[in-house]
């Protein structure tokens, strides 16, 4: 006779560049609730019928749910909302489904996650996990855009040999690709192992089956080569920049030597002066 298990869903979401974790436990404690910290990470167990429930809320602007409805994640997340810094245009979503077992293991054939009850902690990091994930996907999204404004210039540059682009506009296409390129260069340490695991080296084997899961590895090396063609292209930019700024003092100075040499016949030849 086949065993029936129960699944239950995990959502994961990044929301903004960062949450303001003191401020956003200290309202929580007010409206009632008990958040843990685990490091710089908001634990929340909820008061309800549904004992299955945990929330986790991460500093870089990342939320995982466990076992919890869709209205009662969106009331959290409204809670959460006045400690978002920076917001998202579009909130970053992803969904996995679970269920309960003796050990905890991730069968990626069937896209299978089984957990063991009753320890936060095995929660806590495969939830680092998928936040990372959600994290990443915040970085490809902001990476496909920049490229897909910026795929014209290496095109137009290979065909013609210059950019159309004048010196204002190409000026602001290098900043918004530095800026892009920097935020994510900042923040892409947290992509690394965290710290949670130094401290219990015991639990990191739930984290890195989680990762592996979720294909962070491979997903960072990508990152990380999109990240050096920008760069790349900031380069050549950054050099077509400085070509028309060179271009634009040649002309000045001819244009001075003209007048000059204009001037000096005027004045010296014609007796006009």
């Amino acid at each position: 006779m086949d065993v029936v298990t129960t699944n239950f869903d995990c959502y994961s979401f990044c929301v903004g560049d960062t949450y303001s974790i003191d401020p956003l436990a200290k309202t929580l404690r007010q409206m009632g609730m008990d958040p843990k910290f685990y490091d710089n990470v908001i634990y929340i167990h909820p008061l309800s019928e549904n004992t299955q429930s945990h929330i986790f809320f991460f500093p870089y602007g990342c939320a995982v749910f466990w076992g919890m409805e869709s209205l009662e994640i969106q009331q959290y997340l409204d809670i959460a909302k006045q400690h978002i810094i920076k917001s998202l245009p579009q909130v970053v979503t992803d969904q996995s489904s679970y269920h309960y077992g003796p050990d905890t293991l991730i069968i990626e054939e069937n896209d299978e996650i089984i957990i063991e009850p009753n320890d936060p902690l095995i929660l806590l990091s495969l939830s680092y996990a998928l936040s990372q994930s959600v994290k990443l996907t915040t970085f490809e999204d902001s990476i496909d855009r920049i490229i897909q404004k910026t795929r014209h210039l290496p095109e137009e540059m290979a065909q013609k040999g210059t950019t159309s682009l004048s010196r204002r506009k190409l000026s602001k296409s290098i900043g918004a690709l530095f800026a892009e390129r920097h935020s994510i260069n900042l923040h892409n340490d947290l992509l690394d192992t965290p710290e949670f695991f130094w401290r219990r080296p015991g639990y990191e084997s739930y984290y890195q089956a989680g990762v592996a899961y979720l294909d962070i590895p491979t997903r960072s090396n990508i990152l990380n080569q999109r990240l050096s063609a920008l760069q790349e292209l900031y380069q050549v930019l950054s050099d077509e920049l400085k070509h028309l700024h060179s271009s634009r003092l040649e002309l000045i100075i001819i244009y001075l030597i003209v007048t000059e040499v204009v001037l000096v016949i005027f004045k010296d030849i014609l007796k006009w002066i």
